[in-house]
């Protein structure tokens, strides 16, 4: 410890010897900070404050009708992103900053600046911003404010907008494929359904197709049959009126018993539609309506059986006994339902050939049927996912639109100006009360600096031991100095003065202080 404070004397010792030099160097430094201190321009400060109102009652309202943006994002990116270089030139043309710029690199570095003062600070989570710019020029820092506010507003306002407007021409870009392809679709199936047309019925079935082909053949069979025993007993009936017409004694028997008097045609019909309700019984109930119509016909033919042989008691009752026999009414009738009997059969056989054809084509077709339906399947299924996916793109085409119209709308977000761009009057940089300081620090460490550098160079040892300790080798002896009472007169004349000039370096640094504070009071 007593090395180290003798060492410690030596080196003050030492920077004593440079007092001089030293001093000359710190009113130097000193008198070049203040003057440094006092030309820096002053800067005015501009700001504006922002409150960005995101609770809107529109998006409750809009939920599930569309997709809600999210303002807070949109607003807390655009907070960071906001001063970039394309919205930095355009605040640059706005606030006539280009006027003063000539060249292109003085743009280029009035850019540059701007990029690095400019300043946008959030105030917390209640969406409040400032906006703050400094320059040496109130006016035009001001500017400068009013023009990134203006810029801050519509950037918030047209980013929504032109996402949206991207989304909607990326939707309709799609439902254009889409409608493309629907109409491919649609134009194979209209194709695969006129090729089996055929094969095409209510139900949408070839085996529901050949079950109709199969009951119709039947009733036609069914009918045929009915209409060829009709026929074959009308001609028997024919040929039982002729032999009866040969014995002109039966128009006697005829006159006295009324109730043997008969009727062919009817009865045959008769006999049929019996048969026919026979075998509708086997297969339906009584309240099936093709009974009931069987039921409703047999009794008209009783009545009109019954009409019929009224009729005949009649016309025999008027003919004389005896007269030649006239041509039968019965047996005109009877030729008359044989010739209807015989179109009517060759209709139903004509009917009975089309449907077995009609058959053979359908069982035909069953063999093909699985392939087709499968295709038609394949068909209807891509058709199916297009036309939803297409109308999916359709809905979500409206609600993009109802979002850009949500984002485009004023009430969805409200930007307020709690504080309008305002410039500062008095300058808020630079803080020369506290540069000053720092300018005499310099000034004070440029001075020490200089002297233990110097005293290093051109040492000089104050005590034997120092000079023991820097060159090794023993001390033999020591010569004295003899301080004279003039040169102890020059010693305290040279402290002294180096004390004036010490203290009239501080006494600049105080007086500039002070007057510093009297012009900041003064302007404030």
């Amino acid at each position: 410890m007593d090395e180290l404070l003798a060492q410690s004397i030596s080196v003050a010792r030492g920077m004593w010897r440079h007092r001089w030099p030293a001093m000359l160097v710190a009113w130097l430094v000193a008198v070049a900070g203040i003057v440094v201190v006092l030309a820096v321009p002053d800067k005015y400060e501009a700001s504006a404050r922002i409150y960005v109102d995101t609770q809107s009652i529109l998006q409750p309202l809009m939920a599930g009708m569309t997709v809600a943006p999210n303002i807070d994002q949109q607003v807390a990116m655009l907070s960071r992103t906001l001063i970039s270089r394309p919205n930095v030139e355009k605040l640059v043309r706005m606030a006539d900053l280009d006027l003063a710029s000539n060249t292109k690199v003085e743009q280029e570095a009035l850019i540059e600046q701007l990029m690095k003062t400019l300043e946008i600070r959030n105030a917390g989570r209640d969406n409040l911003y400032t906006l703050s710019f400094r320059d040496s020029s109130a006016e035009r820092a001001k500017r400068v404010v009013q023009s990134l506010t203006s810029i801050f507003i519509e950037s918030s306002l047209g980013k929504g907008r032109k996402d949206s407007d991207g989304a909607k021409k990326f939707i309709e870009d799609q439902i254009k494929a889409y409608v493309l392809k629907l109409e491919e679709a649609e134009s194979r199936l209209k194709e695969f359904r006129l090729r089996n047309l055929d094969m095409q019925t209510n139900e949408g079935g070839i085996a529901s197709m050949v079950g109709d082909i199969n009951g119709l053949l039947d009733r036609a069979r069914l009918e045929l049959r009915e209409a060829e025993k009709a026929r074959d007993s009308a001609r028997s009936q024919i040929e039982a009126e002729k032999s009866q017409a040969s014995n002109f004694t039966m128009r006697s028997v005829l006159q006295e018993s009324a109730m043997q008097v008969a009727t062919p045609e009817v009865d045959a019909r008769l006999a049929v539609q019996k048969q026919s309700l026979d075998g509708l019984l086997q297969r339906f109930t009584d309240q099936h309506p093709d009974v009931a119509n069987t039921r409703r016909l047999i009794a008209e033919l009783e009545e009109r059986k019954q009409a019929e042989v009224a009729e005949l008691r009649k016309v025999s009752l008027a003919s004389p006994v005896g007269a030649a026999p006239a041509p039968s009414l019965a047996l005109q009738e009877l030729g008359r339902m044989v010739a209807a009997s015989e179109v009517q059969v060759a209709s139903l056989r004509a009917r009975v050939a089309e449907y077995e054809s009609r058959a053979r084509k359908a069982r035909e077709a069953m063999k093909t049927a699985p392939k087709i339906e499968i295709e038609f399947a394949q068909l209807n299924r891509d058709y199916s996912v297009q036309k939803k996916n297409y109308e999916s793109l359709v809905a979500r085409r409206e609600s993009a639109s109802l979002a850009g119209d949500l984002e485009g709308n004023s009430g969805v977000v409200d930007f307020r100006l709690i504080d309008p761009p305002r410039a500062a009057p008095n300058p808020v940089a630079p803080n020369r009360l506290l540069l000053l300081p720092m300018a005499i620090g310099a000034a004070l460490a440029a001075g020490l600096g200089l002297a233990f550098v110097l005293s290093q160079l051109r040492a000089v040892f104050f005590d034997p031991h120092a000079l023991r300790s820097a060159i090794g080798l023993p001390i033999l002896g020591v010569v004295s100095l003899v301080v004279t009472d003039a040169r102890r007169a020059k010693e305290r004349r040279s402290t002294g003065l180096f004390a004036l000039a010490f203290g009239g370096l501080m006494l600049v640094f105080f007086g500039a202080s002070v007057a510093l504070t009297f012009l900041a009071n003064r302007g404030g």
